[in-house]
């Protein structure tokens, strides 16, 4: 009569009246992937606003299923549930005392909430739960209702078949990746950078990572650091790949002609220039950094300006209001806070002056470059014809 289920929800998606289908598709085949090459008998469909992972011929094993899919963009909610075809109100009552007795542990406090698609049902929303919760009421299981704050919340669904559960784990939310077209993060090793390429992904831009690398300054583990950080975002991002470039000569040009104060900028400008080839390359329509409004003289509104005039597409910086332990909390959260914490420099850190300017004049800086380029071109050139990359 019940078999264990998989409920899920998607979010803002929803809401989306044009593309809702496209998304929807989009999930469901991620959601596929991610099971069937070890849980092949596992359907997968999408029933009235939400997905239901089904065994046909027994139950699902949520605990097994739900760490492969939770991090999924755009999923909102997973609810391990029972489902039977039963809606005869009477039945409903002894199906819902009996998962209620496999779940109430020490819980003294309880409440019945009830959501019907069929109008035609001949019980109001308030009246199942009515009906429900007199039958729990009435048990020996001892429960006192509370309608506020209860200890246990039972969940009935009233679809083309009928649902039970209590808990939910939270899903990650946003956009389903890849939706919202790609663009190319600048990936360093340090904390900010793989928070910006998280956030991105998160409202559906697929990221591909370019990483400048100037051996013999940078360790090798540097990069090891940085491969280790972009795998940890495949764990929601399912791949990426990993441009690595070799920035020695340019660094060393550069910190030859240029004075230190200027220096940053105009490394970052020739990072800048490198990955604009890499988008094109790529097909993405914007470059992401881990900049942050006012963290480093580097990020101030001058420089950030200063910076932006060598970018051929926008330049996406979803930190720019967090302050540093807004990035820390979240670097946390997605598991690169170790990885990035690991003690190995990156090229920016070793070259950038004791005293950086932090109000440079953008046309100033253009019409600097402009005088060197015929020199910085072929440098440039160099690293991008020297490229390597890794599909993590």
């Amino acid at each position: 009569m019940t078999k264990k289920v998989l409920l899920i929800k998607y979010g803002e998606i929803a809401l989306r009246k044009g593309n809702r289908a496209h998304f929807e598709h989009h999930l469901l085949d991620s959601i596929r992937r991610k099971i069937q090459s070890d849980f092949p008998i596992l359907k997968v469909y999408r029933e009235q606003g939400r997905f239901l992972v089904e065994n046909p011929t027994g139950d699902v094993d949520t605990a097994a299923i739900i760490p492969r899919i939770r991090y999924i963009f755009g999923l909102t909610h997973f609810m391990p549930a029972i489902k039977t075809p039963v809606t005869d109100i009477h039945d409903l009552k002894s199906i819902a005392l009996a998962f209620m007795r496999e779940h109430i542990g020490c819980k003294k406090t309880f409440k019945v909430t009830t959501k019907r698609s069929d109008k035609n049902y001949p019980l109001l929303s308030g009246e199942i739960s009515a009906a429900i919760g007199e039958e729990i009421f009435m048990s020996d299981l001892g429960l006192a209702v509370d309608l506020h704050t209860p200890d246990i919340n039972l969940w009935v669904e009233l679809r083309n078949n009928t649902y039970f559960y209590i808990d939910s784990v939270r899903g990650e939310g946003g956009l389903p990746y890849g939706t919202s077209g790609k663009g190319i993060l600048l990936l360093s090793g340090g904390f900010d950078s793989p928070v910006a390429g998280y956030l991105c992904a998160r409202r559906g831009v697929e990221i591909a990572g370019i990483y400048f690398h100037s051996p013999p300054f940078i360790s090798e583990r540097a990069l090891d650091k940085v491969k280790d950080l972009s795998r940890q975002l495949t764990s929601f991002t399912g791949k990426m790949r990993l441009y690595v470039v070799p920035f020695t000569e340019v660094q060393l040009f550069l910190k030859e002609v240029i004075h230190p104060e200027k220096l940053t900028i105009f490394l970052k400008r020739a990072m800048i220039h490198i990955a604009n080839t890499i988008a094109e390359n790529e097909k993405a329509q914007c470059l992401i950094t881990g900049d942050s409004i006012g963290q480093v003289a580097s990020q101030t509104m001058q420089s950030l300006s200063a910076v932006n005039s060598a970018a051929n597409l926008p330049v996406i910086r979803p930190l720019s209001v967090l302050d540093k332990q807004e990035i820390i909390d979240i670097a946390r959260k997605i598991n690169t806070y170790d990885i990035s914490h690991r003690p190995y420099d990156d090229c920016c850190t070793l070259f950038v002056a004791k005293h950086p300017e932090n109000k440079p004049n953008a046309k100033v800086i253009e019409r600097i470059e402009a005088q060197l380029m015929d020199r910085l071109q072929p440098l440039l050139t160099t690293a991008i014809e020297t490229i390597e990359y890794f599909d993590l």
